[in-house]
């Protein structure tokens, strides 16, 4: 006889399992934007993708164990090639793909003969407008939900949640998205259980949108290094140090001069054919110039 399990046990036993799993990890953001949709993540690996496409419009990413969400990955490239080849591409959807991959998930996680996937789940699609963009969230167990605004799975998903719920901006710009989603990423728990903010280096971050200002008709592209250090590097500096000397006043021997930072050309500057002025003679701070010696009375050697 086996050993008997209630039913709920059972339940409560393979949810804390794949929960355990899947906070490991590190979270991933998805946020809207004016133009579309930001993923970002954390990822020290350059070669195996959180996010990746799935066909023209969707986008999919994911936390937990990579080769359990490769295969949904896999699977869910093939079945949206599938329906597109054999009806229309406005056939393949991201909610159509969001149900196909809640059945696989539930199925796995209520039978007994295999454990659980570790995994949440990210299928995001774009829109022709921003009202149309959606973002569908799976869990572990084959739960659906459609998000708005905003969503984050795994790792300290609470800290991250909480953090872009009062920052988070409608209709905000690719840069001030990006900026939330890293700020918001780094979010965490220190020993005492208080919320502490850490810097991701650019190198660790991967982050793709679905920007709906593209030509093509695929809308997926990833922001490489390069790119994420010009968007994140827009900060306000750090305020430079006084002056020696107040405003309305000016070292000796200096002018005022009111230089306008949007103005390319520096009043400082000199241009061709400028000159600076001739030191008066007459001032009595400057030492006194002797003359010119006379010239000689022979009128001096001639040179041939």
């Amino acid at each position: 006889m086996p050993f008997y399990v209630s039913p709920e046990q059972l339940m409560k036993d393979r949810a804390d399992f794949a929960r355990k799993g899947i906070s490991r990890g590190r979270s991933m953001v998805a946020v809207h934007y004016a133009e579309g949709i930001l993923l970002a993540s954390e990822n020290v690996s350059q070669a195996l993708h959180k996010i990746s496409e799935i066909y023209d419009r969707i986008a999919f990413a994911a936390v937990g164990r990579y080769n359990e969400f490769e295969n949904l990955r896999i699977a869910g490239v093939r079945l949206a090639d599938m329906r597109g080849y054999a009806y229309d591409r406005r056939d393949v959807t991201g909610r159509g793909l969001a149900n196909a991959y809640a059945q696989t998930l539930g199925t796995i996680f209520s039978s007994g003969g295999e454990k659980p996937y570790e995994v949440e789940i990210f299928v995001a699609e774009i829109g022709d407008t921003a009202q149309d963009d959606q973002i569908y969230r799976l869990t572990y167990d084959g739960q659906v939900a459609d998000e708005q605004e905003y969503a984050v799975i795994g790792g300290a998903a609470d800290v991250v949640s909480t953090y872009l719920s009062e920052h988070y901006k409608e209709g905000s710009s690719l840069t001030e998205a990006l900026t939330l989603a890293v700020n918001a990423l780094g979010r965490q728990n220190n020993e005492r259980g208080e919320a502490d903010n850490r810097v991701i280096p650019v190198k660790n971050l991967e982050v793709a949108v679905l920007d709906r200002t593209r030509t093509q008709p695929r809308k997926f592209s990833r922001i490489g290094p390069n790119r994420l250090e010009s968007l994140l590097g827009t900060r306000e500096p750090a305020s430079a140090p006084a002056p020696e000397h107040p405003a309305e006043e000016h070292p000796p021997g200096t002018a005022a001069v009111d230089a306008d930072p949007d103005d390319p050309r520096d009043p400082t500057d000199q241009e061709s054919g400028d000159a600076p002025p001739l030191a008066d003679p007459t001032r009595e701070d400057l030492p006194p110039v002797a003359p010119p010696p006379p010239p000689p009375a022979d009128g001096g050697d001639q040179q041939s």
